[in-house]
This record gives structure tokens, C-alpha cells and sequence, in this order.
């Protein structure tokens, strides 16, 4: 029996892998706002409007005082204190096109022996400028292991320091870079069940993956945190006036990164001047990504890139969290009807949440509600795999 859980909260007052050659109703404890949960079960009967069809992982979100304003949840996400990191990790280095010999790297955390192969196993994948030792990536890590869990924090190709390690660019698209590297450990350590959980960028390529690899063993279940799943009117909403601040925060990074990427390939790329005036991420996209890897234009990368192609061919149970106030992640309406429509998936939208952010009233570090509720999710299935 699937689960199929949807969530709007009303407030009041508000891809190529290879670079080429060349309803149910409760009312909040706020009294300025209304939580409204559909769940449809999946199994040809009828749903109850009873709160007792809530899964046992969810728990409604309601923004810390002052928060509830996506741009505000945004910023205070990235600033907001937490606790110090201090878990150790073996960390390795996968390869992921023997192509070219590009290699990722990866700072894993395991359970010891002789458990480590029954134990669910989580790759965790960050966003766009982010890396392994991203503050959420950290804090769901610590989570994950306190719980039982081995977990792989993943790089994407050039991310975290590596850009030695592979002579191309990173994009949206690489989704097999993640199967590689679940197939990596998988085969290693003959793990029996794997999670992929994605953050925005990172949200694209582990639903993007769970698409096309269905019901593929080890795959498990997957969440995603505000996932760029629609890549071409996320990358326009980045160049509005509100968001321009964003959206130069990651060309900045991105234009870093590439000039140091000319002076370790300047075989493969241009000088940054040849390149010329770079303003928005589209033209990132038209200019640079497109060209080293073979995609017509911007458009052709998002349309081949996007998840959304792919989303109803999803087979193993996934959660999907999304803040309507996100500043500048949006959905289409036939990408949220693939969504509503697929039975693996559990759809959670609420009203406020800002991007990647989701803080909460909940007291310490339960303030991080996404994290919290991603760590429940996981948790139920692995409590009905085994048999608990």
C-alpha cells in the first residue's frame, strides 16, 4: 500500500555523461494559519479524512517567529549556527568516466562490521556550489549516523576542492555519476539497501536517477529538498530582481571555478576573457556549460538535464519536499501532475520553507525540520523492511 501525501499550508497575510571530443484537514497551532494535508492511499479504496492516514514520519511545519518570509528562511538557513561537525570519515575517491579518468570524491561513514552491509546506506548529494561539507550535508549526516545509518557524502565532479580530479565541468545532468558511485560501495561492501537523498541540484540528480534506474536494486528510497527539477524556469527565476543576489553568489563561484579550471586544462578551455561578459546563469549555461559539453544551447541542457523527464518512471518509495515562498525554485504544472500522479511518491509542498532552509518552531537542533523529517521517512521504511 503506497502512500501519497500532499501538503499546501494558506497564511494569512502573505544530458550528456561524457564532455565532447571537441484530503485530510488539521488546524495549526497558529492561529494566523491552516495546515491542509490530502493523502491518498493506493490501493483501490477509498481515503478516510482521518488524521490516523498521517504517516508516522510526517509532522507539519510551522516556520520559527519571525521566518515566515522565504527570502528570510533562505538567509538564515545559510548563517544560523549549528553544531560542530566531528564525525571522522574514510574518504575516496570514485572513478566515474573511464573515459577520461574522472573521479569524484567521496567521505564516507560506516557502521562497523559485521552489520555495515544490513544497514540502510545513504548517499547524500549537495547543490549547486555547495560540497560534501555543506552545513545541511553535515547536519543530515550526523543525523543519519546517530541513527544507525552508513552514509557517503558525495562531491559532485569538480566540487569540494577536486577540480583536479576530472577534466570537466559538473552539471545537473550526471546522474550516472551518482549510480556509479551507489554500484561502487554497493558491490564493495555488498550493501543491501541504499537511499539517495539530493539537496536542490543534488534533489535533480537523485530524482533523475531514481527515474531511470525504477526499481534497481540496491536503490531503496529516495528525498529530495527543494529539488531543481525544472531547470529552465528555476534558472530564469534566478535572474529576477529579487533573486539577482542569489544568482551572483553562484556565478560568482562558477566563474571561479572555471578560470581554475582553464589553468589546469587549457587544452580543453578558453581563457576567461575569450569567454566574455557572463551575467546571469542562462548565460553561464549558453556560453560555457552548453559548449564544453555538447548540448545546443541552455535550453537543450535544461530540457535534457531537467528530472522532470523522468519523474513518473519513479518505482521506489520518495519523499519530495518543496516550499511554495522558494525564492527561485518552480515546478510546471504538467511536473507536478507527473508528481501527484505517481504512487511512489510522497509530494510534501508547504507554504513556507524558503529554499533548502525549513526552519522551525521546534526547539535545538529540531529546528532543521527538513533534515528531521527526511531522517523520519527514511527511518519507517527501513522500520517496515525490517520487519518492525
Amino acid at each position: 500500500m503506497a502512500e501519497r501525501l500532499t501538503v499546501a499550508q494558506d497564511v494569512v497575510g502573505s544530458i550528456p555523461t561524457r564532455r565532447p571530443n571537441s484530503s485530510w484537514t488539521a488546524q495549526a497551532s497558529s492561529p494566523c494559519s491552516q495546515v491542509h494535508v490530502t493523502l491518498r492511499i493506493q490501493a483501490n479504496t477509498a481515503a478516510r479524512d482521518s488524521a490516523s492516514e498521517a504517516p508516522v514520519w510526517f509532522t507539519q511545519f510551522e516556520p520559527r517567529r519571525g521566518l515566515s518570509n522565504g527570502h528570510l528562511q533562505t538567509i538564515a538557513g545559510n548563517f544560523l549556527p549549528r553544531p560542530a561537525f566531528r564525525l571522522a570519515a574514510l574518504s575516496e575517491t570514485v572513478e566515474v568516466d573511464p573515459a577520461d579518468g574522472s573521479r569524484v570524491l567521496c567521505h564516507c561513514h560506516w557502521q562497523p562490521e559485521p552489520d555495515r552491509a544490513g544497514r540502510l546506506t545513504v548517499v547524500l548529494v549537495h547543490g549547486l556550489e555547495g560540497s560534501s561539507d555543506s552545513r545541511y550535508i553535515q547536519g543530515i549526516t550526523a543525523r543519519a549516523w546517530a541513527a544507525g545509518l552508513n552514509v557517503i557524502r558525495m562531491n559532485m565532479r569538480t566540487c569540494g576542492g577536486t577540480e583536479r580530479l576530472t577534466p570537466t565541468l559538473y552539471h545537473s545532468g550526471l546522474s550516472g555519476d551518482v549510480g556509479v558511485v551507489v554500484r561502487h560501495y554497493a558491490g564493495r561492501f555488498g550493501l543491501e539497501r541504499v537511499a539517495l537523498a539530493g539537496y536542490s541540484m543534488g534533489g535533480n540528480l537523485v530524482l533523475k536517477l531514481a527515474g531511470e534506474w525504477g526499481s534497481r536494486p540496491p536503490l531503496c528510497a529516495v528525498a529530495a529538498v527543494c529539488p531543481a527539477i525544472d531547470l529552465a524556469p528555476g534558472a530564469d527565476a534566478l535572474h529576477e530582481p529579487l533573486n539577482r543576489a542569489y544568482e551572483w553568489k553562484f556565478l560568482r563561484g562558477l566563474m571561479a571555478r572555471y578560470r581554475r579550471k582553464a589553468k589546469l586544462f587549457p587544452e580543453i578551455y578558453a581563457p576567461r576573457k575569450a569567454i566574455g561578459p557572463v551575467r546571469s546563469i542562462r548565460e553561464f549555461d549558453n556560453k560555457i556549460l552548453a559548449r564544453y559539453w555538447g548540448f545546443r544551447d541552455a535550453d537543450d541542457y535544461y530540457d535534457r538535464a531537467a528530472a522532470a523527464r523522468v519523474v513518473d518512471k519513479i518505482a521506489v518509495p520518495t519523499l519530495i519536499l518543496h516550499a511554495q515562498d522558494d525564492p527561485f525554485i518552480r515546478l510546471l504544472p504538467e511536473t507536478r501532475a507527473k508528481l501527484l500522479a505517481n504512487s511512489h511518491v510522497s509530494f510534501v509542498e508547504t507554504r513556507y520553507g524558503g529554499h533548502c532552509a525549513y526552519l522551525s518552531r521546534d526547539p535545538g537542533n529540531e529546528i532543521h525540520w527538513a533534515e528531521a523529517t527526511v531522517m523520519r521517512f527514511l527511518l519507517a521504511l527501513t522500520a517496515k523492511t525490517d520487519g518492525s
